[in-house]
């Protein structure tokens, strides 16, 4: 009786070393989903900041463009106006009307709002506006039609989705637009001929 106590002695003491093994292993996995799901959670906090920066500078844009209809056409852009245009840090100089709104829209996508050593910090990633004419006001007897502006904002991502329908900033970041965000707005500007 005494030698059948022994053996289950010690083949108890060989299953907890086994146990305690396994734990660990499982508790690895579960260490390593919770790391993974962090880097994701980062990465989703980055790209819900840039899009809410994004939503700012066009509301304020749409507003400007709305608040100065008799020269809406004067803020269509040739290109992009933010990262990488040749607008001055200062707008002070430029006079009140279509020019000093781009320069400060410009600014504003540049992130210079907020500065941290110097340097812009307070904006997206690579930001790009665009004003673009979708339809030309018309005030002809009879026809009366508004001018129709759209006003699109772009952004780096952090990572690659499908390629945004907006052509604002197409090629301006990298090989593939996949890293490209975009939104926009429309505006309508009536004229005032026709009331």
């Amino acid at each position: 009786m005494l030698s059948i106590q022994c053996l289950s002695a010690a083949r108890a003491r060989g299953t907890s070393l086994i146990e305690v093994l396994v734990t660990i292993v499982i508790l690895a996995f579960g260490l390593l989903g919770v790391a993974g799901l962090q880097s994701k959670i980062g990465v989703a906090e980055m790209e819900s900041y840039q899009r809410a920066q994004a939503l700012l500078a066009l509301s304020q844009m749409t507003e400007r463009l709305s608040a100065n209809t008799a020269q809406a056409a004067s803020y269509v852009t040739a290109g992009t106006v933010g990262t990488g245009d040749a607008q001055p840090t200062d707008c002070s100089g430029i006079a009140a009307g279509p020019n000093h709104d781009l320069c400060e829209w410009s600014n504003a996508l540049k992130g210079a709002s907020e500065q941290r050593s110097g340097a812009n910090a307070g904006g997206m990633v690579g930001a790009r506006g665009c004003v673009t004419q979708l339809q030309a006001p018309n005030p002809a007897l009879g026809v009366c039609t508004a001018g129709v502006y759209q006003v699109a904002v772009a952004w780096q991502g952090m990572v690659a989705t499908a390629t945004p329908a907006l052509a604002c900033g197409t090629g301006l970041y990298g090989a593939s637009d996949g890293f490209r965000r975009t939104i926009a707005a429309t505006v309508s500007v009536g004229t005032t001929s026709c009331y």
